[in-house]
């Protein structure tokens, strides 16, 4: 076992370092004495850094300084102003090719290949709403299928509610209604359910016949929708739904694993209550499992457009094209208006916790998050919860918001989710269960009933970032083959499905 440093210098080109325990008055950190106690996950200059001059992380700009900054200080909120972003975007400058693995040689997973030739990592039946005002029906629907009602049905995971609270008092057109549309016929189609049943009640703004009109969707004996007014009240479209959920049961149990190329993977790239250790172990080891995603042929999706703000322009070098690269860039100055306009600011985040684990500014906590995204190209940029059909890495706009985010990569298709953090989380998702990943030791330790993977060990040595990518793809076989992540042994997704609402309630 390796001793753990005192502190982290990330490129030789920084002006600070990180430190790795809390560090007392006059420890000498580069030859450089601290002025003051630095808490674990914060930064401390390792040379003068002027009123107005660039704070550097990552060999990247984090901040200015907001006052003269002596060698040993705290570098952090109290001495560090953030500024809008103002680079020069390069396109494909830092292609880096893919040694892909050949076909006959892929690893597999067993999964569920559905009719459409997608596949699925869980076999749902989903009980999606159109409106928050069919919400109850729709969880007492699932809510009558309990592991009791399920016992004789092995090959099913359960019945889910994805229920919201929007879908009316809403414009009947642009962004925000379009993204719902979006998010409801993801999750209709996706490869995780193996039936679904849309409930409504049947004035609302967001009209189910306009779905399936729009998206081309057929009912059938896997696939039914109903309304609320049309059946004549609550207790009865709760009755008449759980006949129709029943009669699914026995032909969603017919549903066998079968194995399958691990390209058949789609996995959404999420981070949440992170700290500084998220862009040194926890991201870049995520990242590479996504680059070895990549050489099989399988997806890796970041999101999260206001988290990777001050770090675009690392992502526009790696676009396949110009029109990639230009379409992350019109993301960026999307949010930068609709925060505007909004009377917000893009540095809101880091929030509170993010601050105390040692993240400073937005562009500090991008640069970390951005290493989710690995090495590989950027093979594409998507809409909120658009279907991701690229192979390799890609992006999908969406807010930081993580409930929201994943929501939105779930639709896109991912039937995997990988979180990060540091300093803990309780998040799960469904149909797509959530891994997730520790950056630090102590919370592991303090949250091992949550956490399933530990990347404190990197900054020990003990493990490598390749190592320890490698094992959290390998454990993207394993839960996807059907083994429980925490999250997911714990129960939770039933109320992380919130699809991002834009735009006005009227």
């Amino acid at each position: 076992m390796t001793k753990e440093p005192l502190f982290v210098r990330l490129d030789a080109s920084d002006n600070v370092v990180t430190a790795t325990r809390g560090l007392e008055a006059g420890t000498v950190v580069e030859d450089v004495a601290t002025a003051s106690l630095i808490p674990s996950g914060h930064k401390i200059a390792t040379q003068t850094i002027p009123k107005g001059g660039e704070i550097r992380k990552y060999s990247q700009l984090i901040g200015y300084a907001s006052d003269d900054i002596a060698p040993g200080e705290h570098v952090h909120t109290q001495n560090t102003e953030f500024r809008n972003t103002d680079v020069a975007y390069e396109f494909g400058t830092d292609l880096r090719p893919v040694t892909m693995v050949p076909e006959d040689q892929r690893d597999t997973f067993m999964g569920y290949r559905r009719e459409n030739g997608r596949v699925g990592t869980r076999n749902y039946i989903a009980v999606v709403t159109s409106v928050n005002c069919s919400a109850t029906a729709a969880r007492r629907i699932a809510d009558a299928f309990g592991p009791k009602e399920l016992a004789d049905y092995p090959n099913v995971d359960g019945v889910v509610a994805f229920v919201h609270g929007t879908g009316c008092g809403m414009a009947g057109d642009g962004d925000g209604f379009e993204a719902l549309q979006r998010v409801m016929w993801g999750y209709a189609r996706h490869p995780n359910h193996a039936g679904v049943l849309m409930v409504g009640l049947g004035c609302e703004m967001n009209q189910i016949d306009w779905l399936l009109e729009a998206y081309g969707l057929k009912q059938g004996p896997m696939f039914h929708t109903m309304n609320i007014q049309n059946v004549a009240g609550l207790q009865r479209t709760i009755d008449m739904g759980v006949e129709k959920v029943r009669a699914m049961l026995p032909l969603a149990n017919q549903a066998v694993r079968t194995p399958c190329p691990a390209s058949e993977l789609m996995v959404a790239l999420q981070c949440g209550g992170s700290d500084a250790w998220s862009g040194i172990t926890a991201n870049p080891a995520l990242g590479h499992a996504c680059d070895l995603l990549t050489a099989q042929g399988a997806t890796g999706v970041l999101a999260e457009t206001p988290e990777i703000y001050g770090a675009e322009h690392l992502l526009t070098r790696r676009a396949v094209s110009r029109e990639i690269g230009e379409k992350l860039i019109g993301l960026i100055h999307w949010w930068e208006d609709y925060t505007a306009r909004n009377k917000g600011s893009m540095d809101n985040n880091p929030s509170p916790g993010n601050k105390k684990g040692g993240l400073t500014t937005i562009l500090e906590k991008s640069l970390g998050a951005a290493a989710k995204g690995g090495t590989t190209p950027l093979t594409g940029v998507y809409k909120y919860a658009e279907p991701v059909t690229a192979h390799g890495f890609t992006f999908m706009d969406s807010p930081g918001y993580d409930p929201a985010s994943v929501t939105g990569q779930i639709a896109g298709g991912c039937n995997l989710v990988c979180f990060t953090t540091g300093r803990g989380s309780a998040f799960g998702s469904k149909p797509a269960p959530t891994v997730k990943l520790a950056t630090n030791t102590e919370m592991f330790k303090r949250m091992e009933g949550d956490m399933d993977i530990n990347a404190g060990d990197i900054l020990t040595g003990e493990s490598s970032v390749e190592e320890k990518g490698r094992e959290i793809y390998e454990m993207f076989l394993r839960v996807a083959s059907g083994e429980h992540s925490k999250s997911e042994a714990q129960g939770l997704g039933d109320y992380e499905f919130v699809p991002w609402q834009i735009g006005a309630v009227m």
